[in-house]
């Protein structure tokens, strides 16, 4: 994997230059905050590409990190190269989890996954999981994907050994399916429209294995120490994640082109993937931390202990979620 130095990304996108911070000024932190971001069409794109965080914290250096996956990101956190990271919600279990135990916690909920992460074959005629049995599926190992994908296997009364699984990084994935070395593949936008534009056919999704019980998120998760240290640098970049969430309802033109700019593609695109996830504000996610998400976080570290991705499963995840700084800005809305 490349060390976080090699993956540095450019912290000025279409609309950095003359950005204005939405929020509260913080010029009090001048230090670094190191962040993993991910190609997916979220708020976080617009964070990026608009520069809020440089806008809202003039005094702080950020340095942003482009990963392929939940996996990645973790390992980085691992070796302490990262302070915030994207990251899904099964690596995030996976992290807070025995044997990894790594002292991050989850911050923000950037999505609610839904048909942007799917099943997809260029095999038109399956129309269920189990028309793919013995059919090479490439899928990003540990990924909120792989979870899902084994989530439908399972209700579908299957395993991993009913399919060939190929751990594959989404970036790699449109070569194989050119050179028919994969038969289908469930991933998220972008990789996942092109994949559908060059034959592919979609099976089930992500929204799908939700309602049988197996929720996925794209997560924010922040190291222990940073966040106990920097109190004040969490609030802000928690105002300022809800403004861009926001903005998304408000104003999905304007974010559109601003998560086009980082993924390449079209402002069109970008607006058919919205709809393909849920993006809850700081208020909404306030309600869902102190509600049902440790619950969500044990019943998917249940499943995963059957699939031997961790060892034991934890009492208790309230202690893995970091709420001070969504309940702060949640109140002040």
């Amino acid at each position: 994997m490349p060390t976080a130095d090699e993956l540095v990304g450019n912290t000025s996108g279409s609309s950095a230059k003359n950005a204005t911070c939405p929020v509260t000024v913080n010029k009090d932190f001048t230090g670094t905050i190191r962040i993993a971001w991910q190609a997916i069409p979220n708020a976080d794109l617009v964070v990026k590409d608009q520069g809020l965080l440089e806008a809202c914290m003039p005094k702080a250096k950020i340095v942003w990190n482009q990963f392929n996956s939940g996996g990645d990101v973790i390992q980085a956190f691992g070796s302490r190269s990262l302070d915030l990271g994207l990251a899904g919600s099964s690596p995030a279990v996976r992290s807070v989890s025995s044997p990894l135990n790594l002292p991050v916690k989850v911050a923000w909920i950037h999505d609610v996954i839904g048909q942007a992460e799917s099943l997809v074959t260029r095999d038109g005629s399956a129309k269920t999981i189990k028309d793919l049995a013995g059919k090479n599926i490439a899928v990003p190992f540990g990924s909120t994907s792989h979870f899902s994908l084994l989530s439908a296997l399972n209700e579908a009364g299957m395993d991993d050994t009913d399919v060939k699984l190929i751990n594959l990084d989404p970036d790699k994935m449109s070569a194989a399916w050119t050179r028919g070395e994969i038969d289908a593949a469930w991933v998220w936008d972008p990789v996942l429209s092109k994949l559908k534009a060059d034959g592919g056919h979609i099976v089930t999704s992500s929204a799908e294995t939700a309602k049988a019980g197996s929720a996925t998120y794209d997560m924010e998760l922040v190291s222990t120490d940073f966040a106990e240290r920097n109190p004040g640098a969490m609030e802000t970049w928690t105002a300022v994640e809800d403004y861009a969430a926001k903005q998304i309802a408000k104003k999905p033109q304007q974010s559109a082109e601003s998560v086009s700019s980082q993924l390449g593609n079209s402002p069109k695109e970008v607006l058919t993937q919205f709809k393909g996830y849920t993006y809850p504000d700081a208020k909404a996610q306030s309600e869902i931390f102190h509600g049902n998400l440790p619950a969500t976080f044990k019943a998917t570290a249940e499943f995963l202990k059957t699939q031997n991705s961790l060892d034991s499963v934890s009492n208790s995840y309230d202690s893995s979620l970091y709420t001070k700084a969504i309940d702060a800005v949640a109140g002040e809305k």
